[in-house]
């Protein structure tokens, strides 16, 4: 069997080992990752150094601090750094002792610690924040923009359950203005702080047009719980945010880089409702003053339009006398002369009428006396011509009998033509139809019975021209020798009325010319 030894001795060995190598403490840079205070009151931390462009860890190491020793070690720290609480996250520099446990291992045993090196960290942090950005060009972007005459629709990134919120929305609402705020739900201290605060933002972004302005707010609380503030990509968003920011992060001594880059910058939520209220107030001054200038305005051109008013009523009423003045005696002169040529018109329309008249009674007697002399020798024919006309009679009468047997009222259907048949019989009269009457039409090949909708049978109105031009195609009748007996006296008793027609529209024309001039 090899000589061999126990895991104990092992153990040791490295301890006395570890023990004699490292008498004496250490002063230690290192980053807490992790630290629990147990319920014993010993404080466990897990120290970490990065490194490399991702911040890979590349060293780790367990340390406590002995009850004896945390509580005065903390007491210090905070006191040091306005109220910073150890936790993780924070870049230390701490005085240990090396050790080694048969059980537990390496670890360090922190003694001492010193605060400047955390305060000088977090400085040099904010410090590079604000430089990158100005490189970037970002810096100023946000307290450029221009801030709104009325910030009254509000994006506010805050934790529900904190204190400064509760506290701006009590402040807001005790004014009289009226705030449509929305709330943006975020962790506000603590690791998770940066990444939440962002997304909150990016939600934002996505309804711009529903806000006026970013109202960014947190309670009081140590310097560490601030580091976010100073964060190179929380920093980024807000420079950049297409709306204004007001920021109140709630803290007097240290403005964070988050206040350099927001629109406004106010030290707590309180104040950022107080600034809002003003904002609104300072707009219904302006709003009144332009008000008090547009009644002042408005006072003045209503003085300066009453008189111009009242000067062109002066001279519209001047016009207007002068142009009634020549319009009458315009009207004078046009009427009598109207009347004398339209005394002149009946004059000569009404000896027109009598020469017609005339004319058409020698034109009818002229046409008895032809028609009788026709007559008598129309007798004499007719019997020298009656037995000729009877054999002519009866050769017709055969060849009427073929003519009707092709004029038969099929044959006629055949053609293209309809018969129209009202109760049972062919109808003769369509003044006999009435709308609402039923009929029947008759084709050839089928037959459709019919309701009479509309009957259009106005008689069109005749003109004072129109009627003596037909009186004088009477009268060329007359003269051609075109008028037969049979309708001499229904052309008579139509040139009669006809000339009536053209006296009554003399008369009415004369009497509507007296009645025009009375008026004048």
């Amino acid at each position: 069997m090899p000589q061999h030894i126990t895991l104990s001795e092992l153990q040791s060995l490295i301890k006395r080992g570890i023990d004699d190598a490292h008498p004496l403490p250490y002063w230690v840079t290192a980053e807490i990752s992790e630290l629990k205070v147990n319920y014993s009151g010993h404080c466990y931390l897990e120290l970490v150094e990065k490194g490399g462009a991702n911040h890979v860890p590349k060293a780790k190491i367990s340390a406590v601090i002995w009850r004896s020793t945390y509580g005065m070690i903390a007491s210090y720290f905070g006191a040091a750094t306005g109220g910073q609480t150890l936790c993780a996250g924070l870049k230390v520099l701490v005085k240990a002792l090396v050790s080694y446990h048969e059980l537990y291992g390496l670890s360090l045993q922190i003694t001492d610690i010193d605060p400047s090196y955390t305060l000088g960290d977090m400085e040099r942090q904010r410090r590079q924040t604000i430089e990158q950005l100005q490189r970037d060009g970002v810096f100023d972007m946000n307290r450029e923009l221009p801030m709104p005459a009325v910030v009254q629709r509000l994006a506010v990134v805050s934790s529900r359950n904190a204190a400064g919120y509760q506290d701006f929305m009590k402040e807001l609402s005790s004014g009289p203005y009226r705030f449509e705020v929305t709330l943006f739900d975020a962790f506000m201290q603590g690791a998770e702080s940066e990444e939440s605060i962002v997304r909150a933002l990016e939600t934002v972004a996505d309804a711009l047009d529903d806000f006026d302005a970013v109202v960014l707010i947190r309670g009081g609380g140590s310097q560490s719980d601030l580091g976010s503030f100073d964060s190179y990509r929380l920093c980024c968003h807000l420079a950049q945010f297409p709306l204004p920011v007001i920021a109140g992060i709630g803290h007097d001594k240290d403005r964070s880089v988050a206040d350099l880059v927001a629109a406004v910058s106010l030290k707590t939520p309180t104040a950022v409702a107080v600034y809002l209220k003003n904002k609104m107030a300072e707009f219904e001054a302006l709003l009144d003053s332009l008000r008090g200038r547009l009644a002042e305005w408005a006072e003045e051109m209503l003085g300066g339009c009453t008189t111009f008013l009242r000067e062109q009523a002066m001279r519209l009423e001047q016009q207007t006398m002068r142009l009634v003045h020549e319009c009458s005696l315009g009207l004078q002169r046009t009427g009598a002369e109207l009347g004398h040529r339209a005394t002149e018109a009946v004059r000569r329309s009404g000896d027109r009428l009598g020469t017609l008249r005339s004319g058409v009674a020698q034109a009818a007697r002229f046409a008895l006396a032809n028609h009788g002399l026709r007559a008598d020798n129309l007798a004499s024919m007719l019997r020298h011509r009656s037995f000729d006309f009877l054999s002519v009679r009866r050769r017709e009468l055969t060849l009427t009998g073929d003519l009707v047997a092709s004029r038969d009222p099929r044959r006629i259907l055949e053609m293209g033509f309809s018969v129209v048949r009202q109760k049972g019989g062919a109808l003769a009269d369509p003044l006999a139809l009435h709308p609402g009457d039923r009929v029947e039409i008759e084709t050839h090949s089928r037959t459709f019975e019919a309701q009479i909708d509309k009957i259009n049978m106005t008689p069109p109105k005749l003109t004072y021209t129109q009627a003596v031009e037909e009186v004088e195609r009477i009268l060329e009748k007359f003269n051609d020798g075109q008028m037969s007996v049979d309708e001499l006296g229904a052309q008579v008793k139509r040139a009669a009325e006809l000339i009536r027609l053209c006296r009554e529209k003399l008369r009415k024309a004369e009497q509507e010319v007296s009645e025009a001039l009375k008026e004048e």
